[in-house]
């Protein structure tokens, strides 16, 4: 369906096109038409598009935002004034500035962490042979969008048999003077053998409204794995839409972890095809919404080799008027016999005026499987909060500790033991109402 929302996209880049393309990489530019085309003839979703039926994006991209498609440099050092750190977590550390230059240091360990603009000679080929493979243009008007619009992107590639000890930390920050859109890129390459553990964080620093859409597509190579943590702290104003693809070869290992303690508008898309036999991945989310915060997460698991296995965790607490969205798909193909899957939606509603959506699925093609699914919505137990009582402990109190130990459940399932420390802290902390801002960021104090 075509509207206006849709046609101010179409004439910017009819206008700015040569400009998009002059400060670009080459292999961006040359996916660059065909992702235009594409979204001429999609338009952006419609609730009536069954994968964006609980998030109107006509809404959240009709604002007509600021982009910066001359790439002018923004005068702005991050290591001085935001300091996002994890204790007792040794991370290489690198800053994106909205959709701009990558700053942080040169890695170690065979590890290459640098721009598309950058990898444009050594790195071409390679490149040429993943970039926009996963994200197909012609299935999806937002991945559409974005792969016409970005004009660099962050390349994570990792050789065959490096096994990467510290953890990458990739902290993507907002700012700017006038309302802004940004879209990122990030492709992630694993080779055989190969071992990688990276955090992003996502951080607004300027009370400006942002809109941002990000792809990532990650290759995770036979008896590699693969940790993918995101974690956001932004505000009121920003609408974040993500899109992950993730391809998995034979005997992979994949964790994939989500974490949204302060939003505005945020819709995550996360895909995953178990291609080769013995594949596994354990995708979890957590959500902790208020006010009028929404957060939609929909997720598409694909068993498509024999003995593979998936594990899935979402759980949400929404207060006040926040409204939550789950919707988890399992697809087993005819071909993916032994394959092992539970998918599981958990959500609790503080308050009457809170919502949840959940849809959980599973379509299965093979006949010698083990698959499983289920959703619940409710409220506080009274039983337990009554028990709590009984032992000196205020109502408040015992609300915040039930709560606290709904959302570490999936805290939990953080193996990295600093990072799930942390995580632990800041949900205790969301909860109390102490992390209002980003703590660590010298703009706030």
């Amino acid at each position: 369906m075509k509207t206006n929302s849709h046609q101010q996209y179409i004439d910017l880049y009819k206008q700015q096109e040569t400009v998009i393309s002059r400060h670009s990489a080459p292999v961006m530019n040359a996916v660059r038409r065909k992702a235009f085309d594409a979204f001429c003839r999609m338009g952006l979703p419609t609730r009536k598009d069954e994968r964006y039926k609980y998030t109107d994006m006509q809404r959240l991209f009709q604002p007509d935002l600021g982009l910066n498609l001359n790439r002018l440099p923004v005068q702005f050092n991050p290591a001085e004034l935001f300091h996002c750190a994890v204790p007792n977590l040794s991370t290489l550390l690198y800053y994106v500035l909205n959709d701009g230059p990558l700053i942080g240091e040169k890695p170690s360990d065979g590890l290459t962490v640098t721009s598309f603009r950058k990898a444009a000679e050594e790195y071409l080929p390679l490149m040429e042979r993943c970039y926009a493979r996963l994200a197909k243009t012609g299935e999806d008007p937002i991945v559409a969008l974005n792969t016409m619009l970005a004009q660099d992107g962050l390349l994570v590639y990792v050789p065959k048999g490096v096994q990467v000890s510290q953890t990458l930390q990739v902290v993507n920050l907002l700012r700017a003077n006038v309302d802004l859109m940004v879209n990122r890129r990030v492709l992630i390459i694993l080779e055989e053998g190969a071992s990688l553990k990276l955090l992003f964080c996502d951080h607004a620093l300027e009370d400006r409204q942002f809109l941002s859409t990000e792809v990532v597509e990650a290759f995770v190579g036979e008896n590699a794995s693969l940790e993918i943590y995101h974690l956001e702290e932004t505000h009121q104003k920003n609408v974040r839409v993500s899109n992950t693809f993730v391809r998995q070869a034979a005997n992979s290992r994949l964790t994939h972890q989500t974490m949204t303690l302060h939003n505005g508008q945020t819709r995550n898309t996360l895909e995953v095809v178990l291609a080769e036999p013995g594949a596994e991945c354990c995708c979890n989310g957590a959500v902790i919404a208020d006010k009028q915060q929404r957060i939609d997460n929909n997720t598409l698991i694909v068993h498509r080799a024999h003995h593979c296995t998936s594990n899935e965790l979402y759980k949400y607490v929404l207060n006040q008027e926040a409204v939550g969205a789950f919707a988890g798909r399992v697809l087993v193909e005819k071909d993916a016999q032994q394959a092992v899957s539970q998918e599981t939606n958990q959500n609790l509603c503080m308050t009457n005026q809170a919502r949840m959506y959940t849809q959980p699925m599973l379509e299965i093609y093979a006949d010698d499987v083990k698959c499983a699914h289920g959703s619940t919505v409710g409220q506080l137990n009274d039983a337990a909060l009554f028990y709590m009582q009984q032992r000196g402990i205020g109502i408040d109190e015992a609300k915040l500790l039930l709560q606290t130990a709904f959302i570490n459940e999936v805290v939990d399932r953080v193996p990295l033991e600093p990072l799930r420390d942390r995580l632990r802290y800041l949900v205790d902390q969301r909860f109390r109402g102490r992390l209002n801002q980003c703590e660590g960021c010298k703009l706030c104090k």
